[in-house]
């Protein structure tokens, strides 16, 4: 029995995925969750069991194709050397049965005609109508027979309201030609310019110009649709701070060495903006949000994204249930994250269900960014170099210019649910925390 295989869905946000290896060829014995092909999507690559045994019949999908999820790229067939079901016997044709009689015609309906309203030049006013100038313009202008109208006014006034509340039910009956109003002659139609032809696209190589052309790889293509796809969808607005880390640089050389040799871990500072992110999140509980529709949907679980840099690109593994862990358990999680990344180990769960996300670019020597939100997060948290630099300090004994260890961090968040308000004391917090740092590191 022939079986599709089909492409799968990897995950909630991803609908295509790219083949980019057939483990078996047509005629192959595959065997039940044995690897059949390879795909790649913009958030992780992997290999795809065989949902049944039996023989690779037709491949229909070559590799390099992108392929819509759900869709056919092969079919198995599961009994090897069954015979084919025997052809069902002709059935004996069989008289067709005489055609009912046609039903009688239905007479049609009546077509429900709207009311229209009475000229007032036709004489036939039953009654006495007091309406204000001004009222009886408005009701020219509407269409509005006001004969047809009760008045709610002094003595059945027609007023303004009674119109708007006729115009409110929907029974508006056809425009009245005002009473001995001559009709304005239509104004002649205004030629239409010609439309703007589009312009001509420019070419990405010039006439005579030395260039190589080099396809972009899957992942680039998947990052460039997926930011291209996340600054339609969000209103962004980015801010940013200056933070002085000079406690946090001392704390982290004093213990670095310890950490490595008590704790097995590495300790950056990439785990101490982690650490007082999740703080500031537990503080400021919109940050960990998304939008759906009309709704702001508050997550309870603090999934850190942590972008890392890997040959192909920038992936994005998630942390899960930061609000729970301790800051040892923060730098245990984004190690293990980041060394899985660089080495292509990392599942599809790990890159799944992030709710904020946090790069550093700083650390190959940029003073800041403006960072693309990551769909269908509300904000992310980009961090500059760290930098010596003179700064002017106040203390109780005045100012005094003095060499700091100085950061800018930058929020860019969804202002469609974020306003500028909320982000900048969100900001403010991440800087006290980082500036008087107290949270045990172990």
């Amino acid at each position: 029995m022939p079986t599709n295989i089909v492409m799968p869905q990897m995950g909630e946000s991803i609908f295509e995925g790219t083949i980019t290896k057939w483990f078996k060829k047509e005629g192959d014995l595959v065997k039940r969750d044995e690897d059949l092909f390879e795909i790649s999507t913009d958030k992780v690559d992997s290999p795809i069991p065989s949902p049944v045994a039996g023989v690779v019949q037709k491949i229909l999908m070559p590799v390099g194709s992108k392929v819509p999820i759900l869709t056919v790229v092969a079919i198995v067939e599961e009994s090897v050397g069954a015979p084919a079901a025997a052809p069902a016997p002709a059935s004996r044709p069989t008289q067709a049965p005489p055609p009912a009689p046609s039903p009688a015609p239905s007479p049609a309906p009546r077509p429900v005609v709207a009311p229209v309203a009475a000229s007032p030049t036709n004489g036939g006013e039953d009654r006495r109508v007091f309406a204000s100038p001004l009222v009886r313009r408005i009701a020219r202008q509407e269409g509005v027979d006001i004969n047809q109208l009760a008045g709610s006014g002094w003595k059945g006034r027609i007023t303004k309201k009674d119109i708007d509340d006729h115009l409110t039910r929907g029974t508006v009956p056809a425009a009245v030609v005002p009473p001995r109003a001559p009709v304005a002659p239509s104004p002649a139609p205004r030629p239409q310019a010609a439309p703007m032809a589009a312009p001509a696209p420019v070419p990405a190589v010039g006439s005579g110009e030395r260039a190589r052309v080099v396809p972009m790889t899957n992942m680039q293509v998947k990052i460039a649709e997926h930011m291209t796809m996340s600054r339609r969808t969000s209103a962004h607005v980015t801010t940013v701070f200056e933070v002085d880390m000079t406690r946090v640089v001392e704390m982290r050389e004093s213990e670095k060495a310890n950490y490595e040799t008590v704790f097995g871990a590495k300790l950056t500072y990439t785990h101490f903006l982690a650490a007082a992110a999740v703080q500031a999140l537990k503080e400021f509980p919109l940050f960990n949000a998304s939008v759906d529709g009309t709704n702001i949907v508050y997550k309870s679980d603090i999934n850190l994204g942590v972008a890392v840099a890997v040959p192909e690109g920038l992936i994005v593994p998630v942390v899960r249930n930061c609000e729970e862990k301790s800051f040892l358990g923060i730098v245990r999680g984004i190690n293990d994250v980041a060394d899985r990344a660089k080495v292509k180990k990392l599942t599809l769960n790990d890159l799944q269900g992030g709710t904020f996300t946090l790069t550093n670019p700083g650390s190959l020597g940029g003073l800041f960014a403006t960072p693309i939100i990551n769909q269908p997060q509300l904000a992310i948290l980009g961090a500059g170099g760290i930098h010596k630099r003179p700064v002017v300090v106040s203390s109780a004994a005045g100012d005094a210019i003095a060499i700091r260890s100085m950061i800018y961090l930058d929020l860019s968040f969804d202002h469609r649910a974020i306003n500028g308000v909320d982000a900048e004391r969100f900001m403010a917090r991440v800087k006290d925390i980082l500036q008087t740092w107290n949270i045990p590191i172990r």
